[in-house]
């Protein structure tokens, strides 16, 4: 392939500053990304073909850039380029750090992240997505290339932001990646909306839970030739979701789509309802689509349901299975799940499991979904095998009043030892512990 520039050029902007090419990182169907130098900093380019480098495609970015990013996780454009001698131009974006991992490698079992990650970069996709749409805009193509997630954190990038515009843009051309598409939009009654967003980050959070399509199921593996027309059927015309308790025609084949079996009774009924009511009401009606605040809200409430088994495993420990008399167990020994102690919050319970981490949207009144700072862990006891406790981590002073009624404070480096009934005001919220 002929590439626009070459490893180590060096070229002159219009602007008149020197753009140093580092290296060809890839191209995809606008065009190309090189890793750059470019006024002392490292940063990635995309360089538009002349076919796709038109004007229309120019104002979008330069409007981007004017309206700034919504949120720091997306790789947002910083400056366009144009070069001498050529006919296209360019933008300049922050350069994706080499230990994140695209979708690509949790599907083909590249990297290995934990429940807890991928879960955590299923809360940051959905908040991320939540300030998009607060400023009026959509994103347009949601599929597995335009994110990348790191494995043992589950931080969240988004790259691939030039096709985003206001919601009431129809002209942008860009109808997203098959296989993402909302029914309207593959059936061409609709250009991709914020409706088609959120049915879109609902077949990506699927993806990432269950590692399989939420459509794929018997009426795919009959399928001979996966041509247009096909895909159309599947995706558009007639969508039915492989686990659709009223319409089992497109259930999935074992031996052919494992991953969606044994996943999906893995996780709560909680978020097996939201899948359900997304692909089944709302790939016909896009009203009942789950919103992005409603899938970070039972997000978290999965991740805080994360209890370790005596096998070593992740589990969810399903609050609703309890109201209904279902025993909890394991998902890989089938035995009981006894969980640690339970920290009741308002009305979030989180598992405090050994290095359960608690974040500002935990202890802090006004919601943050960063999960940068880390205000409180759950450590082993010092001197008592088996026990633990939870260690201050943040800049404020607990006070501690256990069932007996001893009371004391915890400063920030210090912890109290876990036990049932102990109260615990963080500041702006508190706290009740119960054991097991």
């Amino acid at each position: 392939m002929h590439r626009s520039f070459r490893d180590n050029q060096r070229v002159m902007t219009q602007s008149g500053k020197s753009l140093n090419i580092v290296k060809f990182l890839g191209a995809g169907g606008q065009g190309e990304v090189y890793e750059v130098n470019y006024d002392g900093r490292r940063l990635a380019l995309k360089w538009y073909f002349v076919q796709t480098g038109t004007e229309n495609q120019r104002n979008m970015v330069e409007k981007l850039i004017k309206v700034g990013k919504p949120d720091e996780r997306f790789l947002w454009p910083v400056d366009v380029i144009t070069v001498y001698n050529k006919r296209s131009f360019g933008y300049l974006m922050p350069l994706r750090p080499i230990q994140f991992s695209n979708i690509v490698d949790l599907m083909k079992r590249r990297v290995e992240p934990s429940f807890d990650s991928v879960i955590t970069a299923c809360i940051q996709l959905a908040d991320s997505f939540h300030k998009l749409h607060e400023k009026d805009l959509c994103y347009r193509d949601i599929s597995f290339g335009n994110f990348f997630f790191h494995a043992r954190t589950g931080d969240v990038l988004i790259c691939d932001n030039d096709n985003v515009t206001h919601t009431k843009i129809t002209n942008a051309g860009v109808l997203g990646t098959p296989r993402f598409m909302a029914p309207e939009v593959v059936m061409g009654h609709s250009k991709p909306n914020m409706a088609s967003d959120l049915f879109s980050l609902s077949i990506l959070i699927f993806y990432m839970l269950m590692m399989h399509h939420p459509l794929e199921g018997k009426q795919e593996k009959q399928i001979k030739c996966f041509d247009l027309p096909a895909m159309t059927k599947l995706y558009g015309e007639r969508p039915v979701f492989i686990f659709d308790p009223m319409n089992h025609s497109n259930r999935p084949v074992p031996g052919y789509h494992d991953n969606a079996i044994a996943f999906w009774p893995i996780y709560t009924e909680r978020i097996r309802q939201l899948f359900t009511q997304t692909f089944t009401k709302g790939a016909k009606y896009p009203e009942q689509r789950i919103s992005e605040k409603i899938w970070r809200d039972v997000l978290i409430e999965l991740k805080n349901s994360i209890t370790i088994c005596d096998c070593g495993m992740e589990n969810f420990y399903d609050i609703h299975k309890l109201k209904t008399n279902v025993q909890n167990k394991c998902w890989q020994c089938q035995k009981m799940l006894h969980p640690a102690s339970r920290l009741k919050i308002n009305n979030e319970i989180v598992i405090l499991n050994l290095n359960t981490k608690l974040y500002g949207h935990h202890l802090m009144a006004q919601e943050k979904y960063r999960f940068k700072k880390i205000l409180a862990e759950v450590v082993p006891h010092p001197i008592l095998e088996g026990r633990s406790g939870l260690k201050n981590l943040s800049k404020i002073p607990w006070r501690v009043k256990t069932k007996e009624g001893k009371q004391y404070t915890i400063d920030f480096g210090k912890s109290f030892t876990i036990e049932d009934g102990t109260m615990i005001q963080f500041g702006e919220v508190e706290g009740m512990i119960r054991k097991g």
